[in-house]
């Protein structure tokens, strides 16, 4: 069992991905949803394989593969290697918060806290907020 983790937590390879992904379109059903388990999503590969009598996993690898081809090698490595980083890595790393919004949360973040702290009156916090957001859209 703790080599099956062990195994499961190396990182994934956007390469191999894609040729798993390429197979299962070209060869009979017992590759379907290989790549889906390669990638360590199971749930996905079962359903692959349930559906090997029909062209749906075919075309659903098809679709994977060009995925994969088409998503560069960075979103690829959050989206399938991100439980490999530290939580750290995994807070700033996260692919739907861009830099310009972690910025301006973190922003937020201080004046709230300087609010708080008597620092700043409400009317200031008020604007402040207000043009930190406006900032972002």
């Amino acid at each position: 069992m703790l080599a099956l983790e062990k195994l499961l937590n190396l990182p994934k390879s956007r390469r191999t991905a894609i040729i798993l992904a390429l197979l299962a379109t070209v060869l009979p059903w017992p590759i379907a949803g290989l790549q889906k388990f390669y990638l360590g999503q199971p749930l996905w590969g079962v359903i692959y394989l349930l559906l090997w009598n029909t062209p749906i996993p075919r075309i659903a690898s098809a679709i994977d593969a060009v995925w994969y081809l088409v998503q560069g090698e960075e979103e690829f490595q959050q989206q399938f290697n991100l439980n490999n980083l530290s939580p750290t890595s995994r807070r700033f790393n996260n692919p739907f918060q861009p830099p310009q919004v972690r910025a301006v949360a973190e922003a937020l973040r201080e004046l709230e806290q300087l609010r708080a702290e008597g620092l700043v009156s409400e009317y200031e916090f008020e604007q402040k907020r207000r043009q930190l957001i406006d900032r972002m859209i």
